[in-house]
């Protein structure tokens, strides 16, 4: 069964992690822009922005490490939501598609 299948109960099951790190997303036409990772699970993230996204749109994510111990994580995500808190402030949920 794929993630896209499963019930919206279901995929809240999966356990989050709390991040508040900074990252950037480019979008499929090459913009590029921070953000701020609020959480991140199996599946997905959880994200605030200053613009918003379309859903269904395809973007990639890039976490920077702060700490030379590890990595930088980038995601290849598809956005699933979009929130307008603000004019200026945006409550973005992406369900991951692949990560390197």
């Amino acid at each position: 069964m794929s993630l896209s299948s499963k019930d919206y109960e279901e995929k809240r099951d999966f356990m989050r992690m709390t991040l508040n790190a900074k990252a950037s997303i480019t979008t499929s036409d090459g913009a590029t822009f921070d953000v701020k990772v609020v959480d991140l699970s199996a599946t997905g993230m959880h994200l605030e922005a200053t613009k918003s996204l379309p859903i269904a749109a395809e973007v990639t994510v890039n976490v920077e490490s702060p700490n030379a111990q590890f990595q930088s994580m980038t995601a290849i995500c598809v956005v699933v939501r979009c929130i307008e808190l603000s004019e200026i402030k945006f409550d973005i949920g992406l369900e991951v598609k692949s990560l390197t």
